[in-house]
């Protein structure tokens, strides 16, 4: 055998034969098939052009391998497309046997395992899962951007309503916002009010111009003039006057509390205007000296007898807040049907205050025709009317719900009389 044709030899890799060498002819070598996972070394230029067209039997380079693996880890965070560690570790450990005595392929595999593991150290820790991160304020610089556009936006409005104004010579324009227009009342007794003993009363109502009231309401009807109205904060007494009015607006009275305890001072007011409102209410309080030991409401009763009068009202009430109702009421006097006598412009007096708040309520009873006897709440109104002696219609218009009382007045034989109902209004 000569030396070309021993050169020609190499290493055939079969299980059943160890180190068996077998001569090749160089002629023969062009037909004989590489192994499926044979890995050539030093193979000629021809074997090397076949290869370069089949690239993915070559081993990578160590270089390659870390940018490839990098790129993966980082755009694959999941670790769904990209290779599985542990086919990684089975492919670094392909010659633990060490059945390939081909030292550059075991030396390509060695460094293809610790670039690997470097790759893998170096490595930041990837999140399997979607967080949220919560950053401080950021919804708050969304909600003060919108609050500076709204800013903004009524500053331009504001100066394009000064600029209309045009008489200005000099200056910035401006808007000047008047204080809220108010009447007051200014409230006072001659000496303490004691109960049982006559009180001097003085009072008058300034206008927002700070001058007395001096015009009001005059003429036929209940609504004219000042109402007075004093209740004891537990509903058990009122005082209901009407005060004469002076040329000045000055207002004074003599009254007689029938008991001690703290009272609610309620000065309806019906001025001389053209004003849809045709009144209003102002408020204070006062202290009446003697006992007082705050009584319960008592509850529902149709029958009240005052003064030897009996009130009955008929029918259970089903009363709502803002609607207006009527209370079909009958008057005796000694058995026989009472005859009402006009007081304070009206037949009967429906006065209502609602238990705790003391919301406050006032309706008139008239004879049929009478002028200026019609109450009005917001869009409701009514009217109360008397045709035939011991019969009140009362009207009923509360603004809200809840546990009222009702004082109804009335003048019968020369007495002013007072008859107490409480009232469920849902």
């Amino acid at each position: 055998m000569t030396r070309e044709e021993i050169e020609t030899m190499r290493w055939d890799e079969r299980p059943d034969l160890d180190d068996d060498l077998i001569p090749i002819p160089e002629g023969e070598r062009a037909r004989i098939a590489a192994a499926p996972h044979a890995v050539d070394v030093e193979a000629h230029g021809a074997a090397k052009a076949e290869q370069a067209a089949r690239r993915e039997l070559s081993p990578p380079h160590a270089e390659q391998l870390a940018e490839l693996r990098g790129t993966l880890e980082v755009n694959d965070s999941r670790r769904v497309d990209g290779p599985e560690p542990r086919a990684a570790a089975r492919r670094a450990n392909a010659d633990a046997r060490r059945d390939d005595d081909h030292a550059p392929v075991r030396k390509e595999l060695e460094m293809d395992a610790q670039t690997r593991s470097a790759e893998r150290t170096r490595a930041r820790p990837m999140h399997r899962r979607r967080g949220v991160v919560l950053r401080s304020h950021t919804d708050r610089r969304r909600h003060e951007r919108k609050h500076r556009l709204y800013g903004i936006a009524l500053v331009a409005v504001v100066g394009l309503l000064a600029g209309c104004g045009g008489g200005g010579s000099s200056g910035s324009p401006t808007i000047t916002i008047q204080p809220a227009a108010q009447y007051r009342l200014v409230f006072k007794t001659l000496g303490p009010a004691v109960a049982g003993k006559a009180t001097h009363i003085s009072m008058e109502i300034l206008q927002p111009n700070g001058k007395p009231l001096t015009k009001f309401k005059r003429g036929s009807g209940p609504h004219t003039g000042v109402h007075l109205i004093m209740v004891r904060r537990d509903l058990a007494d009122i005082v209901h006057r009407h005060p004469p009015i002076a040329a000045n607006g000055h207002m004074s009275d003599t009254v007689v509390f029938p008991a001690g305890g703290p009272y609610r001072v309620v000065v309806d007011v019906y001025p001389q205007q053209s004003t849809p409102q045709p009144n209003f209410q102002l408020f204070t309080s006062l202290r009446v000296r003697g006992a007082y030991t705050p009584q319960p409401l008592p509850p529902f009763s149709p029958t009240q007898t005052v003064g030897g009068v009996t009130f009955t009202l008929h029918g259970n009430p089903n009363l709502h807040a803002i609607q207006a109702a009527l209370l079909y009421f009958t008057v005796t006097s000694h058995g026989k049907p009472a005859n009402f006598t006009p007081w304070y412009g009206a037949l009967a007096h429906a006065i209502f205050f609602r238990e705790g708040s003391l919301d406050y309520f006032h309706t008139h009873v008239c004879a049929p025709g009478a002028t200026g006897c019609t109450s009005v709440f917001g869009g409701a109104k009514v009217t109360g009317t008397s045709a035939t002696p011991g019969k009140l219609h009362v009207g009923v218009l509360v603004p809200v719900a809840g546990t009222w009382r009702l004082f109804l007045q009335c003048q019968v034989d020369g007495h002013i009389l007072t008859a107490p109902f409480t009232l469920k209004v849902r």
